[in-house]
């Protein structure tokens, strides 16, 4: 069995293909549905972010695995093949079980340390648990990707002060905008990422925030957060009349349609007015026709790369930290991943001592009498078993630890023969 992943990232297509590729919690199940019928897929779960799509499988057929997840992505995304494949990496065996554990710790997200990430994996875990799609590899490869995620954050420094995607969005709109201390802001979406907004923007800035959201208790909710802001709250049904009276607009919420666009955004714009748009959600709440206007200025996700490399080259020192708890992590997972094409041959060699001691103590047991079988039974039976562990414990430890793929196959095959053993069955899943 086979370990791949196949996906894009802010490293490897802008935010316009991305949106296109980007998968909502509403449709997680179907998409999870589709990979699990196609023949080659074995094991599915999918990481979808607002800077990456990522669809981890395990598969028996590499090649064929891979090309069912493309051709998927193709459909879902309505773009060909040929246009998909140069936006996307495909990583297999260790290199996507290290990439995966980087992803979760922070070390590949486009703000290196940032938090976010760890619980979106986590949230791509119980996703996959929920529609029953990964088995024993996946499901142990995610848990010991958070382990190493937690690891990094808790034993290393790359976490303190990280900036995240909201923070890096307020810190781009106080470069594009000079006196946003006392600016008129609105937030559209009330989610975590909304909540990091406002804690950004009052960190330094006397501004006032409006939250507008699909469900007013949700806004509600992340207002009370902050009782000593001057927040105001709606629904997006006033969104348009908001957006007129701000000068600073942030969106973030989950709509999968452009909610801001040239259309509905001309008649607000006046000619002695600027208006400034920070879109931060994926797929995009501001269509990319919005900077046609000439007093309206619309950033995105992708924008935000100027803001983050001013602090990267202090954290790649940190990253190098990170990678050495990563690589204990990584190298664990293999050792136990390598260890399970041993399950078939140990099975078979426990299975075949195990029926030899039952034969030979029922004829020991007979030999001795109904009365003393009786009143020693337990004792015996104990004995057997513990002299039947005791002989087989050395040789399955040495064969799980086995790290050289060929020794460890010449050693299984030596104790089929050995012990006359039946072909031995690698099936990972027994």
């Amino acid at each position: 069995m086979n370990i791949a992943v196949i996906g894009l990232s802010h490293k490897t297509a802008p935010v316009q293909i991305r949106e296109k590729l980007s998968i909502p919690t509403a449709q997680t199940g179907d998409a999870i549905a589709h990979l699990t019928h196609c023949p080659h897929i074995d094991e599915v779960s999918i990481l979808s972010t607002c800077n990456r799509l990522e669809i981890h499988i395990v598969t028996e057929e590499t090649e064929q695995g891979i090309r069912e997840v493309t051709q998927f992505l193709s459909e879902h995304s309505g773009l060909p093949l040929h246009e998909l494949r140069q936006h996307l990496f495909i990583l297999l065996h260790q290199d996507a079980v290290n990439h995966l554990m980087r992803v979760a710790a922070g070390l590949d997200s486009l703000v290196l340390g940032e938090g976010q990430i760890l619980a979106q994996v986590k949230h791509a875990h119980q996703l996959a648990q929920q529609h029953k799609s990964i088995g024993r590899v996946l499901d142990r490869l995610l848990k010991q990707s958070l382990t190493a995620g937690k690891r990094v954050r808790s034993e290393t420094s790359i976490g303190t002060g990280a900036v995240s995607i909201s923070s890096a969005a307020v810190e781009l709109a106080r470069m594009k905008v000079p006196h946003l201390n006392g600016c008129h802001v609105s937030i559209l979406g009330a989610g975590k990422m909304a909540r990091l907004l406002v804690q950004h923007l009052i960190s330094k800035d006397s501004c006032t925030i409006t939250i507008l959201n699909r469900t007013i208790d949700r806004a509600n909710e992340l207002a009370k957060q902050f009782p000593d802001a001057n927040i105001r709250t709606g629904t997006l049904d006033t969104m348009l009349e908001t957006v007129q009276a701000c000068d600073v607009v942030f969106t973030c919420t989950s709509a999968t349609e452009p909610l801001l666009h040239r259309e509905n955004l001309e008649p607000l714009v006046a000619s002695n007015r600027t208006l400034m748009l920070f879109d931060i959600a994926v797929p995009l709440n501001v269509h990319t026709n919005a900077n046609e206007l000439d007093n309206v200025h619309a950033f995105n996700v992708d924008d935000l790369k100027a803001v983050v490399a001013q602090n990267q080259a202090s954290r790649r020192r940190m990253a190098m930290e990170a990678q050495v708890l990563l690589d204990q992590e990584v190298e664990s997972f293999m050792d136990w991943w390598r260890s399970l094409d041993t399950v078939g041959t140990i099975s078979s060699l426990r299975s075949k001592v195990e029926t030899i001691r039952e034969q030979e103590l029922e004829k020991a047991l007979s030999r001795l009498g109904s009365e003393f079988a009786e009143k020693h039974q337990e004792v015996i039976e104990a004995l057997t078993r513990g002299i039947v562990n005791k002989i087989l414990h050395d040789p399955m430890v040495q064969l799980r630890a086995q790290r050289d793929i060929e020794a460890r196959k010449r050693a299984m095959q030596t104790l089929q023969v050995l012990f006359d053993l039946e072909t031995a069955s690698n099936e990972k899943y027994s």
